[in-house]
């Protein structure tokens, strides 16, 4: 442990895709076309070769197209998936956006030799959606591989972020009154700031990362809204209802709506999060929040906070949150935004702290520095109550589990919280609360 200037007091811390494949229909015909590759000796054969691709479950069936060499091909892409896709080619050709149900023919010219083809939507190409064409002849292939990504620089989860910086309102909001809670939910992709320094596109729900945090009892009902404002598909999935997910969370296009409407049956916290495939993108790029339904007889406190763990990755790069390497790792979607601007409490005050681990990857584990926990409640249950003799260190939780830990602070000062995976502690997992004397 480090320790920097903190208002005069020396404080701180260093610390699925499913494939289910199609069938495939080919001709051949007379014809002419451009030539598809760079290769400049191709003889064109004066024949046309005509193949049915589908597009099913994020992939391409057959994902690999054999032409006799200089034949010209045109493809005919139907797509079988409830989401659009579309198909590029490394020669330039493309469908442009093919909607669920619909077929697209794309003439590719010429076939000189191997080319590849990819789907362009976000993290559709990196997750399998790929499409080769081989010759029965000799050319030389054309090039495919996209150009390396420039360096960035490391976040610095100790730099101020300034005399401006707001840190999100960890306080938990209080239950509506009623039983029916209408909840308008927009899918929205915007800039944020991430951490000191750091801005980038993040999709979110409601222009926040992480979205707005759902309050109620069990037996209230939420009917959601969900309308996408974005550029791409997008849902979202309540893990707080039981229900069938056909309907309710399936993809939704750029300006359509959905609602879903479920009843909370169980007490806890649950995440919600975007539904729609790549997951692994979509929760990486920021779009999950957190439903708390109060446990039966749960008493008041005199604070009660909200932190949501998650896990950062700059430009949204998929091949590192395939990699598990994430950039940093923060509570409530910015790099200790807690250590400079505390959480706080008086002296004797009971705190209650909400966790959700919404990942998409990275464990949690976490610790209040100088505070012993009385309560431990995890994924529906209480673990530990204050009338038991034992306490707690730790509350561990796996990516989307959640629960609460309650603690008194006996005395004036600044307790540091962290996860005590220290690597994602020194990533920005960190905060402190401030207390002072009564």
């Amino acid at each position: 442990m480090t320790t920097r200037p903190l208002g005069g007091v020396a404080t701180g811390l260093a610390l699925v895709v499913l494939a289910v494949l199609t069938g495939v229909a080919a001709q051949r015909t007379t014809g002419t076309g451009p030539v598809a590759t760079t290769t400049t000796s191709t003889v064109p054969t004066g024949h046309t070769t005509t193949i049915a691709v589908t597009v099913d479950d994020m992939r391409f069936q057959p994902a690999q197209l054999i032409v006799p060499a200089g034949d010209r091909l045109i493809i005919a892409l139907t797509n079988r998936d409830q989401r659009r896709h579309d198909l590029i080619l490394a020669t330039g050709a493309k469908t442009g956006p093919v909607s669920a149900g619909r077929t697209a023919r794309l003439d590719v010219g010429v076939i000189g030799g191997p080319v590849q083809g990819w789907c362009s939507l976000p993290g559709h190409r990196q997750t399998g959606m790929t499409l080769t064409i081989a010759t029965t002849g000799h050319a030389h292939e054309t090039s495919t591989a996209a150009p390396a990504p420039e360096p960035t620089a490391a976040i610095d989860t100790l730099a101020d972020p300034g005399a401006g910086f707001r840190a999100r309102d960890a306080a938990v909001p209080p239950v509506p009154a009623g039983r029916l809670h209408k909840v308008a939910l927009h899918v929205r992709e915007v800039q944020l700031d991430v951490a000191p320094g750091v801005r980038q596109s993040m999709w979110t729900y409601n222009g926040t990362v992480p979205g707005p945090t759902l309050h109620g009892r069990i037996g209230d009902t939420f009917e959601v809204t969900l309308t996408n404002d974005g550029n791409v598909d997008h849902g979202v999935d309540f893990h707080a209802g039981a229900l069938a997910p056909d309907e309710p969370m399936r993809p939704i296009e750029p300006g359509q709506s959905l609602i879903y409407r479920f009843t909370a049956t169980r007490a806890g916290i649950w995440m919600y999060h975007c539904s729609t495939m790549p997951m692994l993108l979509h929760l990486g790029n920021g779009m999950y929040g957190a439903v708390i339904i109060d446990p039966p007889g749960l008493l008041p406190v005199a604070r009660e906070y909200l932190l949501v763990q998650s896990e950062i990755y700059r430009g949204g790069d998929i091949a590192a949150m395939r990699a598990d390497r994430p950039d940093a790792v923060v509570f409530n979607g910015y790099a200790a935004q807690y250590t400079h601007r505390p959480l706080t409490a008086r002296a004797g005050d009971r705190v209650r702290i909400w966790l959700l681990d919404a990942g998409p990857s990275r464990d949690t584990s976490f610790h209040v520095v100088g505070a012993q926990f009385d309560t431990v409640y995890a994924e529906g249950r209480y673990q530990l109550e204050p009338s038991d003799p034992g306490g707690a260190q730790v509350l561990p939780l796996v990516p989307a589990a959640g629960g609460f830990v309650e603690t008194v602070l006996p005395q004036a000062g600044h307790y540091p919280f962290v996860s005590h995976v220290m690597s994602d502690a020194d990533r920005g997992a960190r905060g402190i609360i401030e207390v002072t004397a009564r």
